[in-house]
Formats: structure tokens, C-alpha cells, sequence
């Protein structure tokens, strides 16, 4: 990937997106998550472009010169965020909050008010202050998988 990289795409997940975003959740740069660790938490690819095509995730990919440099998708039944992933050479260009303001905005449309995800809970991670600066505060909660659970409450 270029190093000036800026997706030239920024459109809804299709399930044909599901490998190509399993293969991107592994290259994040502080939070990788490999196929094999993926799959023990049952998501495969298929489950994934299963999910996307039978409409239970949301989501939004942004894609440069057709290859995925970033993502997020929610849960529409719970109004959890589940995931946003970015390429390391697409951090720091409002990438992510772009992402995600687009999950949210579709989970709110869908008639949640309050959403959730789980983070990190170690403050020398990008994510525990990218959250915090959106505006996502913290529920006093940890998920199954040990992270911080934080909330968005929306009018």
C-alpha cells in the first residue's frame, strides 16, 4: 500500500468483502487478530459474508486502488460495534472516525439509542482514547474477551 494512502471508496460491506476483512483484521497494528484466532471465536469467512448477506452486521468498507484499507461493522439486532479495523498506513487520516460514524449513524437509523463495544481498557493504546474522544464513555463493565465494555447514548 502506498504510504500517502486515502481510500478512493468509502461504501457499504458486501459479503464478497468477508475474506478481504479477514485478511486485514490480522494486520492491524495494535490490536491484530489472525485467521486461527478469528475462527476459534467462530468467524470465518464464511460466517462473516453470511452475516453481512442476511443483514445481522452492518458495515462499511473503504477500499484505495480496490484493495480494503479499513472497516467497521455492528450488530443490528444489539447495537454493538463489533469491529473497526484499519490498515496501519491509513491511521491518522480520519479513517476511522469516518468508519464508525457510519456504523453508528446506520445502528442509530435502525432504532438504537444506546450502543456499545468492547476496547482495550489500556490508555497507552490508541483505541482507549480514540473512543473516549468520540464521546464513548465506560460502563464499569468487561466483555468475555476482557475488554473494557463502553457506551454511546444517542437522542
Amino acid at each position: 500500500m502506498p504510504a500517502n494512502l486515502e481510500p478512493s471508496v468509502l461504501r457499504p460491506a458486501r459479503p464478497n468483502d468477508a475474506a478481504a476483512c479477514v485478511r486485514l483484521r490480522g494486520l492491524t497494528r495494535e490490536n491484530a487478530v489472525s485467521e486461527a484466532r478469528l475462527r476459534e471465536y467462530g468467524i470465518t469467512v464464511d460466517s462473516w459474508a453470511a452475516d453481512i448477506a442476511s443483514g445481522a452486521l452492518c458495515g462499511w468498507v473503504a477500499v484505495h486502488d480496490g484493495v480494503m484499507c479499513g472497516y467497521a461493522f455492528g450488530d443490528n439486532a444489539s447495537g454493538e460495534v463489533v469491529v473497526l479495523a484499519l490498515h496501519p498506513q491509513a491511521e491518522g487520516r480520519g479513517l476511522g472516525r469516518r468508519l464508525l460514524a457510519r456504523v453508528v449513524d446506520e445502528l442509530h437509523r435502525r432504532g438504537h439509542r444506546r450502543l456499545f463495544l468492547g476496547t482495550t481498557a489500556d490508555p497507552a493504546l490508541r483505541a482507549y482514547g480514540f473512543y473516549r474522544h468520540l464521546g464513548w464513555q465506560g460502563t464499569g463493565r468487561v466483555d468475555a474477551r476482557g475488554d473494557e465494555v463502553l457506551e454511546l447514548c444517542i437522542d
